[in-house]
């Protein structure tokens, strides 16, 4: 009896064993897997810092792959007052916030009106605003020049304010709608038995969703810094150019000078790079916070 016991005890130990040795390997699977990506997406940003501090005898020299001998900031420099980085980042900077303010309240107007005004017809407006989202903006760039041009906003910042402040509301009012449609509706009925209007009850909503509000915000803002297409139409003048449309040009009139080139990129995703490492916790927070909703 003893020895059937003591085989009985040790069968669910090996199974508890296997299990345990199946879901480290499944781990180590996923970890090496994501550290392959990582390389991949970092491999490209380690050669062009090593490169943008390098001279171009150095780096046709001793190749891509070498480090850089006596690293200068020299490089940096001269790019700097030839693209006039200063303007540039100063425009996007300002389109971007921009951008991001407008085009949230537009959002939470919209969200509100369908999600908590419960107007009529909602679902049809729901669909238009998704159909919205997935139009190319190329189909839209000759009807919004030709509207600019005629209403004299043609060539300024607010063409492109305005313009991508509405496209990217389709997004946004579509994303709040949904979670504007879970909120409580005890809380709103409470509020208008406290005599609350309705201007009230949004700044309720809004101070209930600060997460996805502002998770929100820094999309907007990271889109609007990397958009190049509609800004490439609406901005023809130097003053008036974004660091995409100033890194590509660049890059088009100083084809044979690499380093010049790495220098360039750096600057231009250096922005994106500190932007994101300061935001980092409200995007961590609005994500978590939107699937523990979801």
């Amino acid at each position: 009896m003893e020895r059937v016991d003591m085989q009985s005890m040790k069968m669910p130990m090996r199974m508890v064993s296997a299990r345990k040795n199946k879901e480290v390997w499944k781990k180590a699977s996923y970890v090496g897997l994501l550290t392959l990506f990582l390389l991949l997406f970092l491999i490209p940003v380690v050669l062009i810092v090593i490169n943008s501090f390098k001279d171009e005898a150095e780096f046709y020299a001793r190749g891509v792959l070498s480090l850089p001998l006596k690293p200068s900031f020299d490089i940096f420099r001269e790019v700097w007052q030839l693209v006039e980085f200063d303007v540039k980042l100063y425009n996007s900077l300002l389109i971007s916030t921009s951008v991001a303010f407008l085009g949230l309240l537009i959002s939470v107007m919209n969200a509100y009106a369908i999600g908590i005004g419960k107007i009529k017809w909602s679902k049809l407006f729901l669909a238009f605003f998704a159909f919205a989202m997935v139009i190319p903006h190329e189909a839209l760039a000759y009807p919004l020049y030709y509207m600019m041009k005629l209403v004299g906003l043609y060539d300024t910042k607010l063409a492109v304010i305005l313009i991508l402040s509405v496209l990217q509301s389709a997004y946004g009012t579509y994303l709040l709608s949904s979670v504007f449609r879970t909120f409580p509706t005890s809380l709103v009925e409470a509020a208008k038995i406290d005599g609350c209007n309705k201007w009230q009850i949004l700044m309720i909503v809004v101070a209930l969703n600060k997460p996805a509000l502002s998770l929100l915000l820094v999309f907007y803002f990271i889109w609007t810094f990397n958009e190049f297409f509609l800004p490439l139409i609406f901005l023809v003048s130097n003053a008036n150019q974004t660091i995409p449309i100033a890194v590509t040009l660049f890059q088009g009139q100083y084809t044979g000078y690499a380093t010049m080139q790495s220098a360039c990129s750096l600057l231009g995703i250096l922005p994106c790079i500190v932007f994101f490492i300061l935001f980092q916790r409200t995007l961590t927070r609005g994500l978590v916070t939107g699937g523990l909703k979801g």
